[in-house]
């Protein structure tokens, strides 16, 4: 006698398209990766012709925006029943970020993950990342790769300003200040010579959706903690 056959995967669950004033939708997803699949099959669509005219597919954490649509009613019909690709990882070469291990809650994390700090140090730079999409200010990347075990909570007090290449962590994002602001991450380091973003150059911004991240500690990576005068990402 055969065993029973294992249970079959729950149906995922389609897609909630809202419209956004008269020319944009609002595409919810049920989670981050099937964002970022929604993000890649419009662009490719885009790319191949197959799209209507948008002006703008601006990717969330769980949204994607279609900004500048001439028919947007058409679309949120038939949106829900397409069929979009698996997430593919393309194999683009990482961006390699040098990053000097000197946050000023370096400390704390590595007590909220229960290691010494050159563990936590070991374990974030070990990490591959991947941009999952961007906001909060020009150039910067929420940037996803840390197992659920090392998220970590936004600090109690925000900072009233963050140095500009301050490496933070919040929930199951790393990201880097582009140029200092208030914000609530926790900061364990700072990126070394790094442009997020560069008007001059195209794109502007080093890090896009899709975009694969190394960090590369260098220097004294447990320098201990530097000047605790930052912020986050609210």
């Amino acid at each position: 006698m055969t065993g029973a056959a294992p249970p079959s995967a729950p149906p995922a669950m389609p897609p909630v398209v809202r419209t956004v004033g008269r020319h944009g939708l609002l595409v919810e997803l049920p989670t981050g990766e099937a964002a970022e699949a929604l993000h890649a099959e419009l662009l490719r669509r885009r790319a191949d012709d197959r799209l209507p005219p948008v002006r703008e597919i601006v990717p969330g954490a769980r949204t994607v925006l279609l900004d500048g649509l001439a028919d947007p009613a058409r679309l949120a019909a038939d949106l829900p029943h397409w069929e979009v690709p698996p997430l593919h990882r393309e194999d683009r070469p990482a961006v390699r970020i040098p990053v000097r291990y000197d946050g000023p809650d370096l400390a704390d994390v590595a007590a909220l993950w229960g290691v010494s700090v050159e563990q936590a140090v070991r374990v974030h730079a070990a990490a591959e990342y991947r941009v999952a999409f961007c906001g909060f200010a020009p150039g910067f990347g929420y940037l996803t790769g840390l197992d659920e075990e090392h998220h970590v909570p936004r600090r109690s007090e925000p900072r009233t300003r963050v140095p500009a290449g301050a490496v933070g962590l919040a929930g199951p994002y790393t990201g880097i200040y582009p140029r200092s602001s208030p914000g609530g991450w926790q900061l364990v380091g700072t990126a070394v010579d790094t442009v997020l973003w560069d008007t001059g150059r195209t794109p502007a911004a080093l890090l896009e959706p899709g975009t694969r991240v190394r960090f590369e500690p260098v220097g004294n990576a447990v320098d201990g903690p530097g000047d605790d005068t930052a912020e986050d990402p609210s």
